[in-house]
Parts: C-alpha cells; structure tokens; sequence
C-alpha cells in the first residue's frame, strides 16, 4: 500500500469512528438513492446507469451532475449525445421548468421567464464542466488532463466508447474494465449511462435486470452499483402511471438492493424525489 493510500486509510477510519459521512462520498442530490446508497456515490466507484431508449438515462445523469455540482462537487460531464448549447439548454429547462422548445424559441410567459431567469444565476454558478466525448480510447481517458482535480465523471453513454474494431459486447465490456481503473487510478466516481442491449422485451416484467446490460457480464463484475431506470408509462398507457418511475438498485457492492420511487416531468426532462420533492 503506498503512503497516499494509508493516508486515505487512516482518513477514512478516523472519519467512520467519529460517525462522520465518509469524505469520499459524493451526494447525488435526490435524497432517496443518496439513503440507499450510504449518502450518495463514491469515488473510486463505477456506478452504471441503464434504461431503455428514451427513458431519460441522460436526463438523469444531467440533474445528478447538476446538483452534486450544486453540493459542491468539481462534475465533468462527457457526451457523445450534446454539446455545451444543448446541454446549457437542458439544465436550464430542468431548472426553471420550462420546455426546451418554449425556451429555443423564446416563447414564455412572464412567471416562466422569471423562472428561468433565477434558474441562470444559479445554472450559470454550479453548471458542471461539459465537454464533448472526443475519443473512445479508454486509455487515453485514464491520462486526461481534463479529468485533474474531478470529483465526479459521468459519461453519456458508455456505448460511445466503442471503437467498432469488435463485436459491441467485448468494446463494452473492455470499456467498463477501464472505466473502473480510471476511477480508482484518479481517484474518482465515474457515472456512466447504459443502453440495455440484451433486454428481452415478451416477459412479463419489463423493469432493468442485470443480465440486460450484456456486455458479457462486465457491469455486473466491474460496476460497484449498478442503476436501472424504469418509466412505466412506457409500457402501459393508462393516465395515473404518466410520470411515475422506479430507479431500481440493481447491484451495491458496499450495501443493499432495492428502489426508488422518482417522478419525471416529460415536458421538462425533469426527475424528482416521490418522497422528498422539490418546491
């Protein structure tokens, strides 16, 4: 062990005897998963988010770096799927609840342009750095200078990491090997988003398992946790499940399993605690 890694030690057990959150925890700002998992994720930690097209995993992963940014995490969000325009424009309809449509054209009321114009000072002050995910070598990740100082990485998605010089199970499975050795080399928490390519869609229960993820079981042996993310109005059409989602903790290597109830507002790609909403 070297002297770095004795003094993190000692840190760590000094913190844990005083009844003190560990320093190496990182809050994800919804109140729920932050109990479920211990207080919230943790460096050195690959946590994988997954869900089906259109489920909102980058939504999710956006607010997530948002509000650990607001809590007073250095974030870096890398994205294959938005520059900084698009992003900057989610977080703002996250924020002000107004639809990123309204928002581009400039249509809003007076109540939603004051909304946003508080949610700017506040987006402006906390926005995470977010840089396009210019590679899809992994080791070349481990040795970016942008990732000096981070406390948190998400990266949207996973998928993008492929180099198309194999089939897409073992390009996965390979990133996620590297995505856990970044995250303890850097001393990190790494947050990826996840397709789920082996989901079989006939069974009964469409919620995330483990085993839909593929990548010959990687995120099941490399992630420390592994999210699912299941909206139910996308399988049943009855008007009182519009919203309602579970973020099921499919794997937690340092505690237990179970869910989260959240609930996203569509119009403004917006999650929120069921048990501890936002005002």
């Amino acid at each position: 062990m070297s002297d770095l890694d004795e003094a993190r030690a000692r840190r760590a057990i000094g913190t844990i005897i005083d009844g003190g959150a560990p320093r190496d925890t990182i809050p994800t700002g919804f109140p729920s998963l932050d109990n479920a998992l211990g207080g919230g994720v943790r460096r050195r930690d690959l946590v994988i988010l997954g869900g089906e097209v259109g489920s909102g995993k980058s939504a999710l992963a956006l607010a997530i770096a948002l509000r650990a940014s607001e809590a007073g995490a250095k974030v870096r969000f890398l994205s294959a799927e938005m520059d900084q325009t698009r992003a900057a424009e989610r977080a703002l309809a996250i924020e002000a609840r107004v639809r990123v449509d309204d928002l581009r054209r400039g249509n809003l009321d007076t109540e939603s342009r004051s909304r946003l114009e508080a949610a700017a000072r506040r987006v402006e002050q906390q926005f995470p750095t977010f840089d396009p995910l210019l590679t899809s070598d992994t080791g070349a990740l481990e040795h970016d200078v942008r990732l000096q100082g981070v406390d948190l990485v998400v990266i949207d998605p996973l998928q993008a990491l492929a180099t198309g010089g194999r089939p897409l199970d073992e390009e996965m499975a390979s990133a996620a090997r590297a995505l856990k050795r970044l995250a303890v080399e850097r001393d990190v928490c790494v947050v990826a988003t996840s397709g789920l390519p082996q989901i079989v869609r006939d069974r009964k229960d469409l919620r995330p398992q483990l085993d839909d993820f593929g990548a010959l079981g990687a995120p099941k042996q490399f992630a420390d946790v592994v999210l699912g993310l299941y909206r139910q109005e996308m399988y049943d059409s009855a008007p009182d499940v519009d919203g309602a989602t579970e973020l099921l903790v499919l794997k937690n290597r340092n505690g237990s399993r179970g869910y989260v109830d959240l609930f996203f507002y569509k119009q403004w790609m917006r999650f929120e605690d069921m048990l501890e909403p936002d005002r």
